[in-house]
C-alpha cells in the first residue's frame, strides 16, 4: 500500500510539473511578435512573391482579417493564400540582435494582406494593430502594390516611392453634363468653393505626407535596380508619343525604372485623360503644389489612417512607413492609336506581372538593409551610407 501510495504521489507530482510546463510555454508563445518589418500587400498575387522569397511560413491567425483567399501563379507551389492570418519568418530562422529583446518572438518579417479598397484596407490594418498579437511600436511599415501609372511621369512595371499620399474622393461632384461650363471636371473641394480653390473644410484624412528621410533612403538604395522589361510592355508604350508640345509621354516610352512621385487613392477604379487631369490638380491644390501625381490605387489614405490612428495610441511610429507603387497599367488611353479611354480600361498591356515582379523586386532591397542593419534602424531611419544589400539585377 505504501509502495502504491508512493507511485501515486509521483505520478501526480509528474503530472504537476508537466501541467507547469504546459502552461509557462503557453504563455510564453502568448508574447507579441516585434517584425522588424511589415509588408503591407492588398491581395494575394502581390503577397505571393514575399511569401515565396523570404520564407513567410509562419501564419498567425488574427480576428478580423479578411476571410478571402488567393490563388497564387507566379508560385503555384506556395498554395493557396489566405487572408486572414499574418505570415511571418520562422522564429527559427532569425538570428540577429538575440541578446535584445528580440530572440525567439522577434520575427524579422511579416505581412499582412488587407484585401482591395477602403474598407477593406482600413478595417483589416486596424484588426491587425489591435489584435494584440504584435508589438509594432518599432516597426517599419512597407505598402507595396500595383498600381495605374500616369503615362507623363513612368511606365508599365515602373516603380514609385511616394512622398505624399492624398484622397481622390474627398470632394463635391456634380454629374459632368450638369457643372458649369467653365469647369474642367465636375469636382470641387468642400466650402462650398469653386472649381481650383483649395477646400474650405478639411476631414483630417485628406493628405498623408510621409517621412522624408526614409523615403529618401529607400529611393537612394533602389534607384539603380534594374526592372523586370518585356516586349509586350514595349509594344504598348509605344503608342504614348507626343501629338504636341504641351504634353510630353517620353516617360511612358522609356524602360521602366524607380522614380519618386506621388501617390492617389480612392475606391473607384477610374480611368482617362480627364480624370488623370483632376489627379494631378488636385493633388496639388491640397499640398500647396508640392505633390506631383502618378500613381492610382485604391487603399492607400485608408491604410494610412488606420496606422495614423495607430500611431496616435502610441501602438506604432508613423515615421516608418514607406509606400511604394509599380505600374500594372497606364492611367489613360494610348495617343496615336485612336484608342478610347474605355478601350484603355479593358486593355491587356501586359504589365500586371512585371509590376508584381518589381514590387518585390524593388521594395526586398529596403527589407534586407533594415534587417541587415537592423542595430542602426531600431533607433530611427540611418544617415545616408552606402548600400549595403547589393540588389540582384
Amino acid at each position: 500500500m505504501k509502495v502504491n501510495r508512493f507511485i501515486t504521489l509521483v505520478v501526480l507530482c509528474v503530472l504537476a510539473f508537466g501541467l507547469n510546463t504546459l502552461s509557462t510555454v503557453k504563455a510564453d508563445e502568448s508574447k507579441p511578435i516585434k517584425p522588424h518589418v511589415m509588408i503591407i500587400a492588398m491581395f494575394g498575387n502581390e503577397a505571393e512573391s514575399w511569401i515565396a522569397n523570404e520564407g513567410l511560413t509562419e501564419q498567425i491567425p488574427v480576428p478580423g482579417l479578411s476571410q478571402t483567399t488567393g490563388s497564387p501563379f507566379l508560385y503555384p507551389a506556395i498554395g493557396t493564400i489566405n487572408f486572414n492570418s499574418v505570415k511571418c519568418t520562422p522564429a527559427a530562422m532569425n538570428n540577429s540582435d538575440k541578446k535584445a529583446d528580440n530572440g525567439k518572438w522577434d520575427r524579422n518579417t511579416c505581412l499582412v494582406i488587407t484585401d482591395q479598397a477602403y474598407a477593406n484596407a482600413a478595417s483589416s490594418i486596424s484588426a491587425l494593430i489591435y489584435s494584440g498579437k504584435f508589438d509594432l511600436t518599432n516597426t517599419y511599415f512597407i505598402i507595396a502594390g500595383i498600381a495605374g501609372v500616369d503615362p507623363r511621369d513612368g511606365t508599365l512595371g515602373g516603380a514609385a516611392w511616394a512622398r505624399y499620399s492624398v484622397d481622390f474622393g474627398l470632394a463635391h461632384e456634380i454629374d459632368g453634363s450638369e457643372k458649369p461650363s467653365n469647369w474642367p471636371d465636375g469636382y470641387t473641394g468642400f466650402g462650398p468653393v469653386d472649381h481650383g480653390v483649395k477646400p474650405a473644410r478639411f476631414d483630417g484624412t485628406e493628405v498623408y505626407h510621409l517621412n522624408e528621410t526614409l523615403w529618401q533612403k529607400a529611393y537612394d538604395l533602389t534607384k539603380n535596380v534594374v526592372l523586370l522589361d518585356t516586349p509586350t510592355i514595349q509594344a504598348y508604350r509605344s503608342h504614348y508619343t507626343n501629338p504636341d508640345a504641351s504634353t510630353d509621354y517620353q516617360n511612358a516610352r522609356n524602360a521602366p525604372k524607380v522614380i519618386q512621385c506621388d501617390s492617389v487613392a480612392v475606391d473607384t477604379y477610374w480611368h482617362g485623360r480627364v480624370f488623370s487631369k483632376r489627379a494631378n490638380d488636385w493633388s496639388s491644390l491640397l499640398t500647396d503644389g508640392k505633390a506631383n501625381y502618378c500613381m492610382t490605387d485604391e487603399e492607400d489614405n485608408a491604410t494610412l489612417t488606420a496606422l495614423k490612428r495607430g500611431a496616435t495610441a502610441g501602438l506604432l511610429n508613423f515615421d516608418r512607413i514607406a509606400l511604394l507603387r509599380t505600374a500594372s497599367n497606364f492611367d489613360q488611353q494610348q495617343v496615336d492609336s485612336g484608342q478610347t479611354a474605355f478601350q484603355s480600361l479593358q486593355a491587356r498591356s501586359g504589365g500586371f506581372v512585371p509590376s508584381l515582379r518589381n514590387a518585390y523586386t524593388v521594395g526586398s532591397v529596403l527589407l534586407h538593409d533594415i534587417n541587415t542593419n537592423w542595430a542602426a534602424y531600431k533607433t530611427g531611419v540611418p544617415a545616408d551610407g552606402a548600400l549595403s544589400v547589393v540588389p540582384n539585377n
